[in-house]
């Protein structure tokens, strides 16, 4: 078992295999060595994210570990498109959007690739077929453009197709 301790002193006693879907957690372990890890200290993260970020680690803690950047480029073209997702998956992103950024943000901080893959992904999903200002009502964006900038936007994404 391994004590994590969040930003606002919430403590979780969570096994060693799911906990180590976290780079930077399994790093900590391997350098400080198991007999010596007392309580590792998550201070960029709350415990409402945390307990999310284990909720994710305890359902895919048999799976594979991600493969790394090299791999990955080898085996991008056999791989499903890159929004899909899960049911499980579709269904645990299923958060208001400031969890759901607070659990990207903490995957990138705590080096959960899937975990962030699966964040963005649900992202992506969120603004697929949108137009910018829908996007921009979506996320509460204010729209900074002068109106010669937003012509200049427009001209340029029509020439796009991304």
């Amino acid at each position: 078992m391994v004590l994590l301790v969040s930003s606002d002193n919430m403590q979780f006693n969570t096994d060693k295999d799911v906990i180590c879907r976290s780079v930077l957690v399994r790093n900590m372990i391997e350098d400080l060595g198991e007999s010596d890890v007392q309580a590792i200290p998550l201070p960029n993260v709350t415990g409402s994210v945390f307990k999310k970020v284990l909720e994710y680690c305890e359902y895919h803690r048999n799976e594979p570990f991600p493969l790394d950047e090299d791999q990955q480029q080898d085996h991008q073209n056999s791989t499903r498109r890159t929004t899909d997702l899960s049911e499980w998956d579709q269904k645990f992103c299923t958060l208001d959007q400031e969890m759901l950024f607070e659990v990207i943000l903490a995957a990138n901080y705590l080096d959960i690739k899937q975990l962030l893959d699966t964040g963005c992904k649900t992202v992506a999903n969120m603004i697929k077929g949108k137009s910018p200002e829908e996007i921009r009502k979506l996320f509460n964006i204010v729209n900074d453009f002068t109106p010669e900038e937003e012509v200049s936007c427009s001209h340029v994404s029509r020439g796009n197709s991304y």
